[in-house]
């Protein structure tokens, strides 16, 4: 499992809402972990990839990927996970083995007892961009300001991670917004 971006120095009392946000795959699972501070502000406490080798039967992949979520959830004891959707075109192979990477994910929420949270590919550029089509770029522009980085998350697996977890947190202000109205 490859780590970036964690910033220790933040005290867990200044924290109000962490999120762990999951793109699922069976080569390269990308995960973010963002928290909505007191204040109101985003911050990525880690982004990173789980790695499995292609030479390695399925089986153990898909433990390895299990694990490392497990690893994950039990260090930054996020409130919710969120995960992106099965997407396929064509590929029905491709979406077979990115279905049983989310099981696996899916799994290790479900034995935290963690609260799950399904976005498509569309809400998540919608949420983060207010346009559904929004492309890679775009996506990496709006991680950057929300949050306040220089540059985007890397590798873009990792990106996308992050991207759910922050599409996860907007969808809570705005569920918030609709029930104060």
């Amino acid at each position: 499992m490859s780590t970036s971006a964690v910033d220790a120095s933040n005290s867990p009392t200044d924290r109000e809402w962490r999120v762990l946000g999951i793109d699922p795959g069976t080569a390269s699972t990308g995960y973010g972990v963002v928290v909505e501070t007191a204040s109101g502000n985003f911050e990525l406490l880690a982004c990173g990839v789980i790695r499995t080798a292609p030479d390695q039967p399925m089986h153990m992949r898909l433990r390895e990927i299990f694990c490392d979520i497990q690893n994950l959830i039990r260090e930054f004891q996020p409130h919710e996970v969120a995960v992106e959707e099965l997407f396929f075109g064509r590929n029905v192979t491709n979406a077979i083995t990115v279905g049983q990477a989310r099981g696996a994910a899916l799994l290790a929420a479900a034995l935290s007892d963690l609260p799950l949270t399904e976005y498509t590919p569309a809400a998540i550029k919608q949420a983060l961009t207010g346009y559904g089509k929004a492309d890679k770029f775009q996506m990496q522009a709006m991680v950057r300001q929300l949050l306040d980085l220089d540059e985007a998350p890397h590798p873009d697996d990792a990106a996308d991670g992050v991207a759910i977890a922050l599409c996860h947190l907007q969808a809570g202000r705005f569920q918030a917004l609709v029930a104060d109205a």
